[in-house]
């Protein structure tokens, strides 16, 4: 990617490597691709999410056309022109592509969050909706609705009972989020609220006036809501909330380390998949054992 200096903040990154990706699409063949396919956008394939949300749309009876950019290929980048969908993971990332396709090549873009339950179920149903929609009169866009409805119902009636433990546990505590984008925020409030745990703190680097709206009404009353927040800032609203787990990235867990309080880390460096149905169970999992560890009694 030619960006010289590396000029500019994220977002400008972001921008230069959505122009690359765009020099590459629509230099493929798209013979043979299906009308019941789409494109993944803006999932990294961090400890091989992607494969998991692959597998999901394949029982859906989709075919995936290209990943941008987790295991991705270039000549799959190449022919991304030929699917009916733009699926967006990471809007933060890869919108900017999503909106330059559907400009150029008429491929409208869903915005998806595969974090939580809640998020993975609609995300999956959206997708089914919206071939539905474009194609009413076609027995297979029926098939892929009942499908879907399938997969879910054998998802969620296999995880709930697993949660329950983690449940029972956390109940009362109080999480602290702290994340690059504010869609991943809005997933992470519901996950908690699903092991009954209580949001205290939430923020983004990148959210706009907005996403903040949309978190105040998703929060409880009392919530501290922070917008690009230094670490000192960080510090500061942790002790007067007296949280029992913080969840951010990289960055961040130096902060919660010296407060000696539980740290979640959600962001490229980590080694669990936390996307998908599989991935709550492993996000309560690990929010269980670092909430629930004995050596917190230890802390001054």
């Amino acid at each position: 990617v030619q960006s010289e200096g590396f000029k500019g903040n994220k977002r400008a990154g972001y921008q230069a490597a959505c122009d690359a990706m765009f020099r590459l699409i629509g230099t493929g063949e798209t013979a043979g691709t299906s009308k019941f396919s789409l494109n993944i956008l803006g999932d990294f394939n961090l400890a091989g999410e992607i494969w998991m949300i692959q597998e999901y749309y394949k029982q859906m009876g989709l075919e995936v056309v290209a990943n941008v950019t987790g295991d991705g290929r270039v000549d799959d980048i190449c022919r991304a022109h030929g699917a009916a969908l733009n699926v967006v993971q990471c809007s933060g990332s890869t919108m900017q592509l999503a909106n330059m396709m559907e400009e150029k090549y008429g491929v409208p873009s869903l915005r998806v969050s595969y974090f939580g339950i809640e998020d993975m179920s609609e995300a999956l149903y959206d997708i089914a909706r919206f071939f539905k929609e474009k194609y009413p009169d076609d027995p297979e866009a029926d098939r892929i609705m009942e499908r879907t409805k399938a997969l879910v119902q054998e998802k969620v009636r296999d995880l709930v009972p697993k949660l329950e433990k983690y449940r029972k546990a956390l109940a009362g505590k109080k999480a602290a989020i702290y994340v690059g984008g504010s869609f991943k925020a809005f997933s992470l409030v519901k996950a908690f609220r699903l092991v009954d745990m209580d949001v205290v703190m939430v923020g983004s680097q990148t959210g706009t006036e907005e996403d903040y709206r949309e978190l105040e009404a998703i929060t409880d009353p009392g919530t501290v809501i922070v917008d690009d927040a230094n670490p000192l800032e960080l510090n500061s609203f942790l002790k007067e909330k007296e949280v029992d787990i913080f969840v951010g990235g990289v960055k961040e867990r130096p902060i919660a380390y010296k407060l000696g309080i539980g740290f979640c880390e959600h962001n490229h460096e980590r080694k669990e998949a936390l996307a998908g149905f599989e991935g709550m169970l492993n996000f309560a999992k690990e929010v269980y054992s670092s909430v629930m560890s004995p050596v917190w009694r230890f802390v001054p």
